[in-house]
């Protein structure tokens, strides 16, 4: 599984859709279409133009929330926020080999999203950022060690934890040291697309 996701950003679907090929122009293989409050046709079309954009990349592409799309479109996966409807459901929709992740703020969250057999658990936010409305609460490297150490505790194997929420290229060698498998990026790889490869440089792939 790669280990960099970007999630896109814009506030229409010319915007997205350019953040979009500015990202995979410059190296990204997985990206999260996320375009909260809006309409439902400029949504769809994004989504089509996504999944075509990736496909000529062969790179992944995953709709945030929208199950139902996700089917529909055929894309490579779905990722679901703590109030998005379980993972079981979203695989008897999708099927066995599509993409389902989940997202986590805390312990329980993490130990549900295991038992609900998520492909990977977005776990965040690292620190405050602007592109979520509704942030839940900022966990920090430490909330990020602790929820690691609590299962290695439980002697729990680690899941696929991406750190999401404000994180930055600076943060990658602590995060990876903590234990954490990836990174879900917006904002700086939005405001400067070629930051992706020195991520890549960045990130051990072990």
């Amino acid at each position: 599984m790669e280990k960099l996701q970007y999630i896109s950003q814009g506030n229409t679907r010319q915007e997205q859709e350019q953040n979009i090929r500015k990202a995979l122009d410059n190296g990204i293989k997985w990206v999260q279409v996320r375009w909260k409050n809006a309409p439902e046709n400029e949504l769809i079309n994004l989504c089509e133009a996504s999944k075509q954009l990736c496909s000529e990349y062969q790179s992944i592409c995953i709709i945030n929330d929208n199950v139902q799309l996700a089917k529909t479109i055929d894309v490579d996966g779905v990722h679901l926020g703590l109030s998005d409807g379980s993972t079981d459901e979203a695989r008897l929709i999708l099927g066995e080999h599509k993409i389902i992740g989940g997202t986590a703020n805390t312990i329980s969250d993490v130990l549900q999203r295991i038992n609900e057999s998520c492909d990977y658990i977005g776990l965040g936010p690292l620190r405050f950022t602007s592109t979520k409305e509704k942030l839940s609460p900022i966990i920090g490297f430490e909330g990020y060690q602790e929820i690691i150490d609590q299962l290695q505790e439980k002697s729990m194997e680690i899941p696929k934890i991406f750190a999401i929420g404000g994180v930055n290229l600076e943060d990658i060698q602590l995060l990876q040291q903590i234990g954490i498998y990836g990174v879900a990026v917006s904002g700086q790889i939005t405001n400067q697309p070629s930051i992706i490869n020195e991520f890549k440089k960045a990130m051990i792939y072990a």
